[in-house]
């Protein structure tokens, strides 16, 4: 299930929006949610937030926005970009290719830190070789994060699997050991 809204961005600048509306959703998240490597570091999002405190939550948001919405990465030395935000301000996507804003390579510790505008050009832009670098990096992220239990996505079930006793990490162990 994917939500769309029916807004549209208003005729006198339709390159740039300060609200999500369905150029935004179609022409950025979609495609984006079609690359497994992709839907793979939003389910990573997700699944670190269940249980999270309110505190990690706006981390993990941050990394989202710096993530998912506003992201460059270097393919064989080329910038590119990666971003939902991006893809869909056609305006913000030229000046992302520019060098007057800031890049810094992705690392979420760093990327949490920031403050970012709802409703400008983004003044910085982290940079990642790949959705599956940004992911493993945000794994290694998520391991500092305080929880009561862990949780872990099961494909075959398609379910999420709650990990707050002994006997459910025992089982967890040893189903990827068979």
């Amino acid at each position: 299930l994917f939500r769309l809204t029916q807004y549209i961005r208003h005729h006198p600048d339709p390159y740039y929006t300060p609200e999500p509306d369905c150029c935004h959703k179609l022409l950025g998240h979609v495609p984006l949610f079609a690359d497994p490597n992709f839907a793979e570091l939003a389910q990573e999002v997700d699944l670190a937030s269940l249980g999270a405190s309110f505190e990690d939550i706006e981390k993990l948001a941050t990394i989202f926005w710096f993530t998912a919405e506003f992201r460059l990465c270097c393919e064989d030395g080329i910038i590119r970009v990666c971003g939902a935000g991006l893809l869909s301000l056609f305006g913000e996507l030229e000046y992302a290719l520019t060098e007057v804003p800031t890049r810094l390579e992705f690392e979420p510790s760093k990327a949490v830190e920031q403050t970012y505008p709802l409703s400008d050009y983004q003044p910085l832009y982290f940079v990642a070789d790949s959705f599956r670098d940004a992911t493993a990096k945000l794994r290694e992220f998520n391991k500092t994060m305080k929880r009561l239990f862990q949780v872990r996505y099961n494909p075959h079930t398609r379910s999420v699997e709650v990990l707050d006793s002994k006997d459910k990490v025992q089982r967890f162990a040893q189903s990827i050991t068979n």
